[in-house]
């Protein structure tokens, strides 16, 4: 299975269940429910962490040209931490009660937890559209996923395999 199917399915199963505990959401804030809430939320994790989660690290060290793959990956990499920080502490304010008495000591009110997971739905969404951009890898080398090898236009393959050292020790 390749990294472009991965990630398609994580973030599949992810708006299912983060849609699946949103809109009944007030079915799920019973006690005798509580124990299915954690088993799907727990299965959004899953699918986060076998999907997205899983090729957020291979995808960029694979698909960015040779020269500009560490600073690229770098950058990447950067991203996904501060998506991760605004989503962590952004979720803790956007889940909080629309009512100023139910919200929690020193938060302001809220979008209510419903709302807050119909929002994540909303933004794997977003994620499993955004991966149709992304090129897939799976069976390919890194210079062909960089395309490199095109810059090289008027040099035919004879070439470019006659010209390269294969040596790894220098001649004196």
């Amino acid at each position: 299975m390749g990294r472009f199917a991965i990630q398609l399915m994580g973030f599949f199963f992810m708006i299912v269940f983060m849609f699946a505990l949103a809109i009944p959401y007030d079915h799920w804030t019973h006690k005798d429910n509580w124990i299915r809430f954690v088993i799907i939320y727990s299965l959004t994790f899953f699918f986060a962490n076998f999907g997205p989660n899983a090729t957020t690290f291979v995808v960029p060290a694979e698909i960015f040209l040779a020269r500009l793959r560490s600073t690229c990956h770098g950058i990447s990499a950067a991203s996904g931490k501060l998506g991760a920080i605004v989503g962590a502490f952004g979720f803790s304010y956007l889940a909080q009660n629309k009512d100023k008495a139910n919200a929690d000591a020193g938060y302001p009110t809220g979008i209510g937890v419903k709302n807050s997971l119909l929002l994540l739905g909303a933004v794997n969404a977003l994620g499993f559209l955004l991966t149709f951009l992304v090129p897939e890898s799976k069976g390919k080398s890194l210079e062909e996923m960089s395309s490199e090898n095109k810059d090289n236009g008027a040099k035919g393959e004879a070439e470019l395999s006659s010209s390269t050292n294969h040596r790894t020790v220098p001649v004196a």
